[in-house]
């Protein structure tokens, strides 16, 4: 009896011992993708996986995934705080048809980073969905991506398409990025674009747009708190070009129910754009103008609808286009 005992008792002590360790290996920090590589593999940086979908699986949440060289790496569904990144080893792809590119349905507490990578909705006619589309999350940082050709019916067609729903803070974050043919295409397109935030409940939201082009699309950037019952967004666009767009530069539109609407438009260009350069509509809708040039563009320069409200610092050029003001503008100088 004592040596069976004995014999249990090491037994129970080794797999205390091995366990964790089992578990560990399951998820690295660090994972690792390459055209050539495998899904079978441990995503190691000498075994690694082949696509986005294979490597998430195997990367502990607050991970990163990089890629070792140029390839198409899949669509996939994030559903935790992580780090997709190509560090300068090629065009690192998601090429997608029918569908998004990256799906954000992550944890409240979960951040979220895409860098690097070209994410494309493919020809003309796959009527790909969104390239970036945020569902749940605390924040979304997009920094150095190029996304295109995401051309799908309403309510999708975006480059990055933001719909947070939750009282608590969400952050959307995009830097030195360029969104270019998005939306649906056609000289009368009105649906899609380069950026949607439409924030639906009691939203709580912040985000900013810097140093990014946004050329070519249906629309460049709408912020829609139509559909909210209080709280707010407020949203900072500063070294930003808006250029030659199908419909509108900059639409910024609430409805009757409260939820407020703030647009920061800084250093910035919306230009050449067939419709308006920049739109306040509504009664909860603000935007600042400071430094920045409204021009060329095929209906009105600047539109204040619906008793919404735009200031301006005086220092912005608002001229040549088809009719330049619609609407009360109100000129401030600030504190």
């Amino acid at each position: 009896m004592r040596r069976i005992i004995t014999f249990t008792s090491l037994a129970i002590g080794l797999l205390a011992f091995v366990l964790p360790v089992t578990s560990a290996q399951a998820q690295a920090t660090r994972t690792w993708i390459s055209g050539v590589g495998d899904d079978v593999n441990p995503c190691s940086r000498t075994a690694p996986c082949k696509t986005f979908p294979g490597a998430i699986s195997k990367t502990a949440a607050g991970g990163e995934i990089d890629t070792l060289d140029p390839g198409g790496f899949g669509n996939v569904t994030v559903v935790k705080a992580i780090t997709l990144a190509s560090e300068g080893t090629g065009e690192a792809g998601v090429l997608v048809a029918g569908t998004n590119g990256i799906t954000v349905n992550a944890g409240a507490g979960d951040t979220v980073i895409v860098r690097g990578l070209q994410i494309d909705g493919g020809p003309i006619g796959s009527n790909s969905l969104s390239g970036v589309r945020f569902i749940t999350g605390k924040a979304l940082e997009i920094q150095n991506c190029t996304i295109r050709n995401f051309t799908g019916g309403s309510p999708n067609g975006y480059a990055v398409m933001f719909t947070p729903s939750a009282s608590q803070l969400e952050e959307l974050d995009i830097s030195d990025s360029t969104f270019t043919t998005n939306g649906q295409p056609g000289g009368t397109a009105t649906i899609g674009g380069a950026v949607l935030i439409q924030a639906t409940g009691t939203p709580n939201v912040r985000a900013s747009i810097v140093r990014t082009q946004m050329v070519n699309n249906t629309n460049g950037v709408r912020v829609d708190a139509t559909l909210g019952t209080g709280g707010s967004v407020r949203v900072t666009l500063h070294d930003v070009m808006i250029n030659s767009n199908a419909n509108h530069g900059i639409t910024i539109v609430t409805g009757t129910s409260g939820t407020k609407a703030e647009a920061v438009f800084d250093q910035s260009q919306s230009v050449n754009n067939l419709g308006d350069g920049v739109i306040a509509n509504g009664a909860n809708a603000v935007v600042y103008l400071n430094n920045s040039i409204v021009t060329n563009n095929g209906f009105n320069g600047l539109v204040v609808a619906g008793g919404g409200t735009m200031y301006t610092f005086k220092n912005n050029v608002v001229m040549g286009n088809n009719n330049d003001v619609s609407g009360t503008v109100t000129p401030t100088n600030g504190l």
